[in-house]
């Protein structure tokens, strides 16, 4: 019986436990990333550990979220990581290097290794064969710190690629997975890519493929290391680093799903949910506003080229405004040394920043009631800053040729080829290698607080009901992110403030009228982003549990970290017959039969929660950090 690759490198990096699904091992780290809004929090965490020193090969902090630095906010937290980085010996990247998943790709990434970064969207690197998972940022800490990663063991779903893409792209084939499973399917799972399909993308349309894999809420996704990875390293400078990979011809797994690329055509994701899939035919003529080509996903070398060769010589529609966010600086040279950064500004298109920039919201919002076309991974209501606007998830030639004509139009007649280059240019000068110094002074401004932290769990928790959500709930539902509230992420009192806001206004107002409350949730609760803050923000306005009928991976392992309990319902029909305002008492006497009394109505229910038996302690001590210190 082969083994596929995912279960190779698990076993190769295994530190404890045993590999079967759904069991909790102990992994080795080899690389942690972080970026600036979560990394704040993370570096804090770490400096609340003991006698740390790095245990990783090589950790990195990237600034490239918060880059415009409206006030002094977020220049006091990029001061306060790069002084961290210096203390720890952290590589630190400046603001304007570029997007962390592509800079990871092009410098540091390398096929078999362990990556953990404090976004979701670190399966990025997965495109070259990397076990690339994103985590909450006390997870971060702790790789660092302790060289270790706590993973439950997940299924293996294999998506086998057949055929040749023709007249669509990369992005379109991430979108019909997402399609046929939903945001939901990759729950538990790792997405394995393989069959002969695979040989006919290039490397970095693997890693679109696996950044946005996130959407799906799978643990992460990855393809095999194979020629397309070599040639990619090769023109990196970086053919050392090269290690072939690759599942068993009779590798087992738990789930198959067969996609032929040439029957795959342009797709494109409605509001508000990245699995609203239509194809681009079927609404073509819609009307647009803007356009925003970019992102982790979409903005590679590759990418900016086939859209600098549809906009060469013409003209961007006048009711339309286009911006561009290359995705490091290297790409921005290339594309002013052979004249296609030239071509887009003379066809009236925005150079952005290399950075995150609108897609995480720091600027560029539509008009209210617009229409906005964007190569981003997220659609989510809202996330654009304007909560009226609907956004759509495209392709790069799909944007750009909608940028030209005004109106939403298929890019299938264009006949594109591939633009990758003999060689990448390579500059790391935005990089800064600090060997660590345990002397050095941390520097902190006056927006940056400490965490909170939980409290060891009594037999019984008391609380009211101060939210029941749908589901599907966002951690942008729960944490909004957008330019005003990005440079709060240092200070989660301040932040704590804006908890749900978009959901229901006065979360905050009633979160003071009581010091314990308990929220409840459907399907999904917490997926998105990785940011640990929807974790502690709660923790500081005195939320204790939250009832819900599942929760999104990464942010249920941030809700144990900050020692919240994430109670699932044993029957889903009693999610209905909790209302906001009800009084709770959950009895956690018995932790394998636990009783939630709806004081309020006289019911009685049955929740358990889906936990290791280290989690469980962790949750019962008060915490991750308060678990490490008792080790």
């Amino acid at each position: 019986m082969g083994k596929n690759l995912t279960y190779k490198i698990l076993e190769n990096k295994l530190l404890q436990g045993q590999l079967e699904a759904g069991s909790e091992v102990v992994l080795k780290v080899d690389q942690t990333l972080t970026q600036d809004t979560t990394g704040t929090m993370a570096y804090l965490q770490l400096e609340a550990m003991k006698d740390v020193k790095r245990q990783t090969e090589l950790s990195v902090a990237y600034i490239d979220h918060n880059t415009l630095q409206l006030g002094f906010e977020n220049a006091d937290d990029h001061e306060y990581i790069r002084s961290v980085c210096e203390k720890y010996g952290i590589i630190y990247s400046k603001a304007g290097n570029g997007i962390c998943h592509q800079l990871h790709l092009e410098r540091f990434s390398r096929p078999g290794i362990v990556l953990i970064g404090s976004d979701s969207h670190t399966p990025t690197s997965g495109g070259m064969g990397a076990l690339a998972i994103g985590s909450g940022g006390l997870d971060i800490a702790i790789g660092i710190a302790k060289g270790y990663y706590y993973l439950t063991v997940p299924k293996v779903l294999n998506v086998k690629l057949t055929g040749k893409l023709s007249g669509a792209s990369a992005k379109d084939i991430i979108l019909t997975v997402l399609e046929k499973l939903s945001v939901k399917g990759g729950v538990g799972y790792v997405i394995e890519y393989s069959g002969p399909g695979v040989k006919t993308l290039s490397l970095t349309e693997r890693a679109t493929i696996t950044n946005m894999g996130t959407e799906l809420g799978a643990t992460t996704s990855i393809f095999p290391s194979d020629d397309e990875t070599l040639k990619y390293l090769q023109k990196q400078g970086r053919e050392d680093d090269y290690t072939p990979l690759a599942a068993d011809d009779d590798a087992v797994y738990d789930y198959v799903l067969e996609i032929n690329l040439s029957e795959i055509e342009a797709k494109i994701a409605c509001p508000h949910s990245p699995d609203n899939i239509k194809t681009v035919k079927s609404l073509e003529g819609l009307k647009i506003n803007q356009v925003a080509i970019g992102s982790c996903t979409n903005s590679s070398y590759d990418d900016l080229m086939k859209v600098a060769s549809i906009l060469k010589g013409k003209k961007v529609h006048p009711n339309v405004s286009l911006v561009i966010s290359p995705g490091s600086n290297s790409i921005v040279q290339m594309l002013a040394n052979n004249g296609s950064l030239t071509d887009m500004i003379q066809a009236g298109a925005r150079i952005l920043e290399a950075s995150c920039g609108p897609c995480i919201g720091m600027g560029q919002a539509p008009k209210s009631g617009g229409v906005s076309l964007r190569t981003f991974n997220r659609n989510f209501k809202g996330r654009c800053g304007t909560s009226t606007a609907d956004v759509y998830l495209v392709s790069p030639e799909t944007a750009a040729i909608s940028a030209l004509k005004g109106v939403l139009t298929s890019p299938e007649n264009l006949g594109l080829e591939s633009h990758e280059p003999d060689f990448y240019l390579v500059n790391d000068n935005y990089f800064i290698h600090y060997e660590g110094n345990p002397g050095a002074e941390i520097v902190r401004g006056p927006n940056i607080h400490p965490f909170p932290i939980g409290q060891a769990k009594d037999k019984y928790i008391h609380g009211s009901v101060l939210f029941k959500g749908s589901d599907n709930i966002t951690t942008d539902d729960i944490v909004p992110s957008n330019a005003k509230l990005l440079p709060l992420r240092s200070n989660i009192p301040e932040l704590s403030k804006h908890m749900l806001s978009t959901l229901t206004p006065d979360f905050y107002i009633k979160s003071q009228s009581c010091d314990d409350s308990i929220l409840i949730a459907g399907e999904n609760y917490g997926q998105g982003s990785s940011r640990e803050h929807a974790a502690l923000l709660p923790l500081h306005l005195g939320v204790k549990a939250i009832v819900a009928k599942s929760y999104a991976r990464i942010h249920k392992k941030n809700l144990i970290n900050s020692s919240i309990l994430p109670l699932v319902f044993e029957d889903t029909k009693d999610y209905k017959k909790i209302n906001e305002g009800d009084e709770l008492r959950v009895n956690l006497k018995n932790l394998e039969a636990i009783l939630v009394d709806n004081i309020t109505r006289d019911e009685v229910y049955k929740v358990k929660l889906e936990c290791s038996s280290r989690e469980l302690n962790v949750l019962m001590s008060g915490g991750a950090i308060k678990y490490e210190e008792a080790k």
